[in-house]
């Protein structure tokens, strides 16, 4: 947070550098009783001008990957994007108005020191505003729009993530006030990682890691903590089991935090999408908008990459779907994807075939440890 305070990179060319905070419920109310003043100060006014209205930083395209801009800080990804919702177009007003109806319920979660996931919000919202809120989807876009209002972050405003990430390895995890967990101790599920991003902030964490490893899939985090993995190669095991949630993204930042020179490697199927898991993970999701750089960390590619397949028997490869070739479109028309990694995405399109990790078991399933200490020992990643 210090550095982002301290860069001199203009954001939307003559602003600083813009970032939600982490607020208190009291800090939170405050802003939101402000907002609410000046709006109505506004409507009050002899001759209301539409430009005067609050500008709301954020534009629903900021969900797909494109045009951005990176800082010094080479793991974080901001748009350019710039949206002002207009009163004078129906279907922007209804969006308009929408950002008041969740700054309300914010409000009232704060008041009653409650915390809510966003599907929680979304059906508290659908019964009470059906015509405002019929589909999860403008839940999630007008959270992004109080974010950037308020200038705060989701957490902040009551909203909690819901997880599905699990940890194990090399890691020592402690509450304040509670026995330390010991995430090489918790067997082949793992540890559970908490929703509560508080407590994520607030534990203590010790490790002997010599490496830290993102599994796409939870079934590799399966084998690789049944096979205790992160005793022969001294690491730590994460995955959110596909699409990386929130609060997996947040405790892997914290972690890379604690220990800046502990190293991050991905292990994601070898596809378009594996390469936007990684993505996110690397870069942040651009949908966050002002709250990126609080998930994201500098991961590399350790597999599976293009020079793997002569390890997969040719019957392992299958075709690539069209969803596939439009991820691949779209990451590859983004500024920020570094040119070995857009290599790797056309050697994908150009074979027109995909390879899932699981393939590397033609060769026994013991082999997959013996393939990521092998990638690890000669640094083969990217």
């Amino acid at each position: 947070m210090e550095d982002l305070q301290n860069s001199t990179l203009k954001f939307f060319c003559d602003q600083e550098l813009c970032y939600a905070d982490v607020l208190s419920p009291l800090q939170v109310r405050a802003r939101i009783e402000v907002s609410v003043l000046n709006f109505l100060k506004i409507l009050n006014a002899p001759n209301p001008a539409i430009s005067d209205l609050p500008l709301i930083e954020r534009k629903s395209r900021n969900s797909r990957v494109n045009h951005g801009l990176l800082t010094e800080l080479s793991w974080l990804f901001l748009s350019h994007s710039v949206s002002t919702r207009s009163l004078m177009r129906p279907k922007a007003a209804k969006a308009f108005v929408r950002v008041w109806k969740v700054m309300e319920m914010c409000y009232q979660i704060l008041l009653q020191e409650k915390r809510v996931t966003q599907r929680e919000l979304f059906y508290k919202l659908l019964c009470d505003s059906p015509d405002l809120f019929p589909s999860q989807t403008d839940v999630n876009r007008t959270i992004q729009d109080v974010v950037a209002l308020l200038q705060c972050s989701r957490y902040s405003l009551g909203v909690m993530a819901s997880s599905r990430g699990l940890i194990a390895g090399r890691l020592l995890l402690q509450e304040p006030g509670k026995e330390a967990v010991d995430c090489s101790l918790c067997g082949s599920s793992g540890h559970e990682i908490s929703g509560d991003l508080n407590l994520l902030e607030s534990l203590s964490l010790k490790t002997d890691a010599r490496y830290l490893i993102i599994v796409e899939k939870h079934a590799i985090f399966q084998r690789l903590t049944e096979d205790r993995f992160f005793h022969q190669i001294p690491s730590i095991i994460i995955t959110a089991k596909g699409y990386p949630d929130i609060a997996t993204r947040f405790l892997l930042h914290r972690i890379s935090r604690g220990f800046p020179d502990l190293p991050i490697l991905a292990l994601v199927d070898w596809n378009p999408a594996g390469l936007a898991i990684l993505c996110t993970f690397k870069f942040g999701s651009i949908g966050m908008g002002l709250e990126a750089y609080r998930y994201a960390c500098n991961v590399k590619w350790l597999g599976l990459r293009g020079d793997d397949l002569h390890l997969l028997p040719e019957q392992s490869l299958v075709p690539l779907k069209p969803r596939d070739l439009q991820i691949a479109k779209s990451l590859m028309s983004s500024e920020i994807l570094q040119e070995n990694y857009k290599e790797e995405l056309t050697l994908m399109v150009q074979n027109g075939r995909r390879a899932e990790i699981e393939a590397l078991y033609y060769h026994g399933y013991d082999y997959l440890g013996k393939y990521i200490a092998k990638k690890i020992v000669q640094s083969c990643y990217i």
